[in-house]
This record gives structure tokens, sequence and C-alpha cells, in this order.
């Protein structure tokens, strides 16, 4: 089957990778000059199976005015004339209920468990280096209240496979002994030793390479007009070319991974996603002191901020603002992801040395990504992943690369267009299409 996919971040170039190892004809369409230069190129590193828990949760909704109005907050709701921001906040709202934030956690989970095994696999059978780690991964609390929260959560991930285990602070400063420094200041954590970490620019860049190497064509430079349809099926896809020529280009399938910006070529052919860029933040400080950063990698979800380290580089990234597609910087912003991470490891670094970035996180209001078929025959998505592209980004490319070529995979998941045929209990998506 000839396949057109649309996108070369990790997700595209990873479906990308999959089809090609199913025996599919491949070319990946990207406006930028190479693979992974928008939101898979300055996240947070992290292969967290254990952060499943969707934004969408009981508490939420009284974090969300306790944050209003401060620059800082972790996460940032500035509000807009934008009717699609407003739709959106009202069915994240609608999603912060116990059942079905529960549902959208374990939907999480499943996918989250079944990518990391893909990843592993792939880097075994493909050798890839990317500043991995695998020592797990520390959610760490300075609020008795937020750990008391933490909990319950825990203890549904154990209960459904995910050894995320409840430590003390003692346990903390064992596994990594960089938090020495704020010891008194621990109410306690969970450690999930299974997780990883590992910088997705280098592997996405890599895979890309061996995907061309392979087979896989890539276009670069390439902006995509719009999605063409005949009838209620794709007809092609018109593009602006290398050379500024409009040109249409056809295939037997059709894989839309632009992440937020799926959004806009999906509503004009018809077919609505519920995705809101949310902006996330990183910054990335050289290590000065190494007996004083951390090489475990490690969750704040107090500040929403995730720490990994990628050899003499230590990645801070996290919050989430959401203001539309705008990419600019906010101070304020900048400095308290900085302030923080320098709080907890003193000395690590300097905040002068600090660069910054922001990408576009394409979330859907329950965290649940849409994998499978659209309603538009031919046309298949795989976007929405939110904070979790990197966490799910084999096992999704993986997955759908299943789907195309008439095979269930082997992940309990409420995939879009596809009903299970084993006789499990139901994981139908959050969100219809």
């Amino acid at each position: 089957m000839k396949v057109i996919v649309m996108g070369a971040g990790v997700i595209g170039v990873a479906t990308a990778w999959y089809l090609n190892q199913a025996g599919h004809e491949v070319t990946v369409l990207e406006r930028n000059a190479g693979a992974a230069r928008e939101t898979s190129f300055g996240n947070g590193g992290q292969i967290s199976v254990s952060h499943a828990e969707p934004w969408a949760n009981p508490s939420a909704p009284f974090k969300l005015l306790k944050w209003l109005g401060r620059e800082d907050a972790p996460l940032l709701f500035r509000l807009r004339a934008d009717p699609a921001q407003w739709a959106w906040g009202l069915k994240f709202l609608a999603q912060c209920g116990k059942q079905r934030s529960t549902r959208n956690m374990i939907q999480l989970l499943n996918l989250g468990t079944y990518s990391r095994s893909s990843l592993q696999q792939l880097r075994t059978d493909t050798d890839i280096a990317y500043d991995h780690l695998t020592k797990g991964i520390l959610h760490y609390y300075t609020s008795g209240k937020e750990f008391e929260s933490a909990l319950e959560p825990a203890r549904i991930m154990r209960e459904l496979g995910c050894e995320r285990q409840v430590i003390d602070a003692d346990e903390v400063v064992r596994i990594e002994p960089a938090m020495k420094s704020i010891r008194p200041q621990l109410a306690g954590a969970t450690y999930t030793s299974a997780d990883e970490s590992g910088d997705v620019h280098k592997f996405t860049t890599e895979l890309a390479r061996k995907a061309a190497e392979n087979g896989v064509k890539f276009r670069y430079g390439v902006r995509i007009q719009r999605l063409r349809k005949l009838g209620g099926a794709m007809a092609g896809v018109e593009i602006a070319s290398e050379t500024g020529m409009y040109d249409v280009l056809t295939a037997d399938a059709y894989v839309l991974a632009l992440g937020s910006f799926s959004t806009q070529l999906a509503r004009d052919a018809g077919v609505p996603l519920d995705v809101y860029p949310a902006k996330g933040y990183s910054a990335t400080l050289p290590v000065l002191d190494e007996s004083k950063a951390p090489s475990v990698s490690l969750t704040d979800d107090e500040y929403k901020l995730v720490f990994s380290r990628f050899g003499n580089r230590m990645r801070i990234a996290g919050t989430a603002e959401l203001n539309g597609y705008d990419l600019s910087l906010n101070p304020a912003r900048c400095r308290a992801i900085v302030q923080r991470a320098l709080e907890v490891f003193p000395g690590m670094s300097r905040p002068e040395l600090a660069t910054f970035w922001a990408g576009l996180r394409p979330a859907t209001p329950g965290n649940v990504p849409y994998i499978g078929k659209s309603r538009l025959e031919g046309l298949y998505l795989n976007t929405g992943h939110g904070t979790l592209g990197w966490t799910h980004g084999c096992g999704s490319g993986r997955a759908l690369a299943e789907l195309m070529s008439g095979r269930q995979p082997e992940v309990d998941f409420g995939f879009c267009g596809y009903t299970r045929r084993s006789a499990t209990v139901s994981t139908r998506p959050a969100m219809a299409i």
C-alpha cells in the first residue's frame, strides 16, 4: 500500500518506520528542513508510563481557579476571544469527573506500557543512541496535600500493572542522592523503576535517517495546504512544494500526524477534532557540578515540571499555557522554571546559562489521543498526544501500522473507528469523531 504520512515529529516518524517495516511504500511530508524541529524538539525527555493521570481530573477545576491571573501558573488558561478555546475548555471540565478521569487514565496507562516496550524493542533492533537512561522516574512532592492526592492514582496504576511505588523521603535520597538538599521539604514520592528518559530530538532524527535508508521517502520544506476529498473519501493532499509550486499528491492511505496543526486541516475536510495547542516550555542547563545534578528522571507534580539528564545537559520542562498558536516565550514562565530547578538542585548550574524553548503540545480534553480511522475513508489519525507524545510515540506508530495492515494491536486501547475483537472491558475513546 502507498501511504503518505503528514508530519515528521516523533509520532509521524515512528508511524512511517512501522509502516515501512510492515512492507508499505511510505512518503513523509514535513514543512521544516528536517525531522523533530517543532514539538518533538525540546520536550522533557521522559518515557513516563507513570504519568498517566490526565490533566482533567477531579482536582483540576479548583487548581485552575487558584492559578487564574498568575503568569507563572503551572496550567494557565489565557482567555481569548476564541470559540475553539472556550469549547475545548468546557469539554475539559466535563472530563474532570472521577469516572471519566479514571477511564482516561486506564487508556493512557495501557498505551504507555505498550509504547515503552515497543521503544525498548526498537532500540535493541536499531542501536539508536539518544542519551537515554533506564533509571526510572521519581514523582516527588513538597506539599503534603499534593502527595496525599497522588496516592489513589498510584494505587490504581499498581492494580493495572504499573509499579508506581509509594516511598518516603529517605528512600528518595537513596535513589537520587542529589535530592539530599531538599530532604527536609519532601512530603513523599512515588517511584516507577521501569520508566525511562532520553532526548526525543536525537531519537527522532536518527530514526528518520534509518527509515530513509530503508526506503521511506522524506520530503522536507513541504507545506500542506489542504486535504482533498471526493465524496466521503480522500482524493489527495494539496501541497506547496519545495520549489514554491502547487501540486497534489495521491496515495492509497493518508496519516494525519501534524500535532496541533492537524485540527484545521481535518476540520476543513469534515473531520472535527477536539485538539487544542497547549504551549509547553523547557529550559536546558549545562551541568556544572555533577554531584549536585540528578541522573534519575524526576517529576515535580506540584509545579508540573519534569527533569531529565542528557549527558552533561539538564532538561527541565513543563507547564501548559492555552493561548492559541502563539509560540512567544513568556519571561515570567521561563524564570519560574529555572528558579524551581535551582531551588531543588542548588549549585547544579547557573540561571544565566539557560536556553529556553516552547512547543505546542496537541491536547485533547481528556488527554486520550486520536489513533485510528477517521470518518473520511482513507484518512487515518495519529494526533492529540498532549504531553505524552514521546511516551506514546513508538506505541502509537506501531499500533496504527498494525491496524492499517489489517491486524489488531496487542494493546487494550479505544482506537478510533475500530471495535476490538477480544471480549475485554470496553475502552471506548473519550472523544467521538
